[in-house]
């Protein structure tokens, strides 16, 4: 499991901060967990969280390696709002049975169980979450979602990580255009796969270049494809393969 860095943020102008921000709605934060990113002007990523309620203040939940670009690019933001950004002291937990008293259900998708946060760390964890991620086609940081990513090509609509009606925030302009005005001819796709094939390999159609496997387990993986030319048999490396949706 991608080790997980717990940041706190707090003061008057905590949510209102985050809301002309982040691609999701803060106020479904009465609701539960919310799944949102952070994006360029220009609509590309920068980092995908979780965001959680808290007493004191709002929790975000991002993959270590994003940490200190991340508080360093929301310091940037924050100019004179009364905002604080700090690390805490908790431990992500995740499961797949009953959602427990101090958890909340993952927002991407039902496969994906609960996460909660603890003050101490988890070590009963046995789930195979690559294969569940890979079974239900859902992006990893650094993995499918890097700075080249838009979040329309890989799902963040499907993923209740994108909101339409919330107004402005970073990047929104070119992400309600992708959705309104173009037809998307790029994204991820799950491919099943016959023979080795190593993550990072060129998948090819007809000799052309029509994608790249990204992420694999066993005979699935997950592929960042060219729609217009990820059809029929498909190769990388000495593996066949096949779009599951073609």
């Amino acid at each position: 499991m991608t080790k997980r860095r717990i940041l706190k943020i707090s003061g008057a102008d905590a949510r209102e901060f985050l809301q002309g921000l982040v691609t999701n709605d803060i106020n479904r934060l009465d609701e539960g967990l919310v799944y949102a990113a952070l994006l360029t002007p220009q609509g590309k990523y920068i980092a995908d969280f979780f965001l959680l309620p808290a007493p004191d203040g709002i929790l975000l939940d991002v993959a270590d390696s994003l940490g200190d670009m991340l508080v360093q690019r929301l310091g940037m933001y924050k100019l004179r709002a009364d905002v604080t950004i700090e690390a805490v002291a908790l431990f992500l937990h995740r499961g797949l049975d009953t959602v427990p008293e101090d958890g909340f259900a993952d927002p991407r998708h039902p496969a994906l169980g609960w996460r909660a946060y603890r003050e101490t760390p988890q070590t009963d964890d046995t789930t195979d979450w690559t294969a569940l991620r890979v079974a239900h086609l859902i992006p990893e940081s650094g993995i499918e979602l890097t700075a080249d990513t838009f979040i329309l090509e890989v799902g963040f609509e499907r993923l209740s990580g994108a909101d339409f009606r919330k107004g402005c925030y970073a990047g929104q302009e070119v992400t309600a255009r992708m959705k309104h005005k173009t037809e998307l001819r790029k994204g991820l796709a799950q491919v099943q796969i016959s023979g080795e094939a190593d993550t990072g390999t060129d998948i090819l159609a007809n000799g052309k270049v029509a994608g790249t496997l990204l992420s694999r387990t066993q005979n699935q993986g997950i592929a960042y494809l060219r729609y217009d030319r990820a059809k029929g048999e498909m190769s990388a490396g000495d593996a066949v393969v096949t779009r599951v949706d073609a």
